[in-house]
């Protein structure tokens, strides 16, 4: 992502976008809106085509790691310090 872009202004219209053409499409019947909230997080390009394998087989993924734990994880990770009450 270029450093001139507002990661929350990307994410709100991605979000915008998507719930826009996902209602119209009728793609997901009772999609109603996205959570409120989301994480991001950096890598070096170095990771690339490790992520670029975790997001194709990420659906599987989630069969096996629910997303919260997942998202737990990669806080941890990162060496965030949070409260686990803000991640419901």
């Amino acid at each position: 992502m270029h450093p001139t872009v507002c990661l929350a202004d990307l994410v709100k219209d991605i979000k915008t976008g998507s719930s826009k053409w996902i209602k119209e499409n009728s793609v997901f019947p009772r999609f109603t809106h996205w959570q409120d909230g989301y994480a991001a997080f950096t890598h070096s390009i170095a990771d690339k085509d490790r992520l670029i394998e975790y997001i194709k087989n990420q659906e599987e993924h989630h069969r096996v790691r629910p997303f919260m734990e997942e998202l737990t994880r990669l806080i941890q990770e990162a060496g965030i310090e949070f409260d686990p009450k803000f991640l419901t």
